[in-house]
């Protein structure tokens, strides 16, 4: 796909095609992270961005007797409701 940069206010941007964001499994309103490597513009989904992990796979890790240990916050102060 060739597109063009165009000004937007004070910044740039990029127009992406359904296809393109289909095919890159992003929609519109997701977050993504871009980078520069190698002097390219590299646009991932957020959820593959921090050390390059899908939380989909770190959970489908987890054994399956893991359970959360509950902490005692203590009790509520100000408007909180419990």
């Amino acid at each position: 796909m060739l597109t063009k940069i165009q000004k937007w206010g004070n910044s740039q941007g990029l127009r992406f095609s359904k296809a393109i964001l289909a095919e890159a499994q992003i929609e519109v309103g997701d977050e993504v992270e871009v980078t520069v490597q190698d002097g390219k513009i590299v646009i991932e989904p957020s959820h593959y961005v921090r050390g390059r992990y899908k939380i989909e796979a770190l959970v489908a890790e987890m054994p399956p007797e893991y359970e959360v240990e509950e902490v005692d916050w203590g009790t509520a102060v100000g408007k909180e409701k419990w």
